[in-house]
């Protein structure tokens, strides 16, 4: 397949009155075409951060002290705002997680819709909006051109998602970046969203890299998954193996805090104990150690590389080391890879 998209070696930090925080250390992944590759972690793990280096849209605290993105092979961490501005939005665009506050409460659904084309295509108004209308009629808003004139209060939550994808899609963008899109919707509406983006995919051929703390979410729509860390990847491999092949113990964590199909309404949810290190003062063997029972003495003093688990498929533990003592999952967790199988089985049947 052909990559688009090749992170390498990231790293940002942010400057506050307290010091600097390493919030990414070394994150390196790619993005091949047609693909959607999901980035999964516990919020503060620095998914945000990553995706918004890409569209060059970091805060001004911020400084990248490492590492490329390259587009086509084309650094976008060495061009200028200017040049930035015809990619975002344009080649590379961005479904932000809270609708509310992407949308401008003064402004039609139409006008800002129809916006980035004007900025991007040299078309009149009257063709903006009528692309405008047939996006929004592609993302499933009912009688779209008769809301063209409406505001955003004047729609639901989850119409008021899809005006946002609608926005992100309106140029076909190459790479779309979903960053969250689900979290503030209910459970119906989540679905209909994922199924909503995987149709577009198919429509209108564009890569997706979809953000999410919910690997139940990723199941539905990812392709590959990169699971992150206290700002590095610790994990990455296809859906199948994250799924039913998990090496590293913050994945297990993460399996294991998913509810079941059998869940009852009273059961509490698993979680990881303990909490994220202070990324001010980054540990200098493997983060996730203080929170891992499986931790080796090599954890606390020496940060893991990636180990080959199959063909795509690497994972950052000690534990995957030759001389390491071997551990399985939890019960808990193996029993969920079967109920993953099983649906898997249904759903193919």
């Amino acid at each position: 397949m052909d990559k688009i998209l090749e992170v390498n070696d990231l790293e940002v930090n942010f400057n506050t009155y307290n010091g600097t925080v390493h919030a990414i250390r070394g994150v390196s992944f790619d993005l091949n075409a047609g693909e959607t590759l999901a980035i999964v972690g516990e919020s503060g793990s620095g998914k945000s951060i990553t995706v918004r280096s890409i569209m060059q849209l970091l805060a001004s605290n911020s400084d990248i002290t490492n590492g490329s993105i390259k587009y086509h092979g084309d650094d976008l961490l060495k061009k200028s705002d200017k040049e930035m501005d015809k990619i975002r939005g344009n080649k590379i665009s961005m479904i932000f997680q809270d609708p509310m506050t992407s949308l401008d409460p003064t402004m039609t659904i139409g006008k800002q819709v129809a916006e980035p084309l004007r900025i991007h295509k040299n078309i009149s108004k009257k063709a903006a909006l009528k692309r405008a209308e047939e996006v929004l009629n592609l993302v499933g808003i009912p009688n779209a051109k008769g809301r063209l004139n409406d505001y955003p209060h004047q729609f639901s939550g989850g119409q008021r998602q899809r005006i946002v994808i609608a926005i992100a899609i309106v140029d076909y963008p190459e790479i779309l970046i979903a960053d969250e899109p689900t979290t503030a919707l209910d459970v119906t509406v989540q679905a209909q969203i994922i199924d909503l983006l995987k149709e577009l995919q198919e429509k209108i051929g564009t890569s997706i890299i979809f953000i999410t703390h919910d690997l139940g979410v990723v199941a539905g729509i990812a392709d590959r998954v990169a699971v992150m860390y206290a700002g590095r990847l610790v994990e990455y491999g296809n859906v199948d193996d994250i799924f039913y092949n998990p090496q590293h113990p913050y994945t297990w964590g993460l399996l294991d805090s998913m509810p079941t199909l059998d869940v009852d309404e009273n059961q509490h949810l698993n979680s990881i104990p303990g909490t994220p290190p202070n990324l001010l003062n980054p540990p200098k063997g493997d983060a996730f150690a203080p929170r891992n029972k499986y931790a080796l003495e090599i954890d606390l003093e020496e940060q893991p590389p990636f180990f080959k688990v199959s063909k795509n498929h690497y994972a950052a533990t000690w534990l995957l080391h030759p001389d390491a003592p071997k551990v399985t999952p939890p019960a808990s967790v193996q029993r969920r890879f079967d109920e993953y199988k099983k649906l898997g089985e249904t759903n193919n049947g």
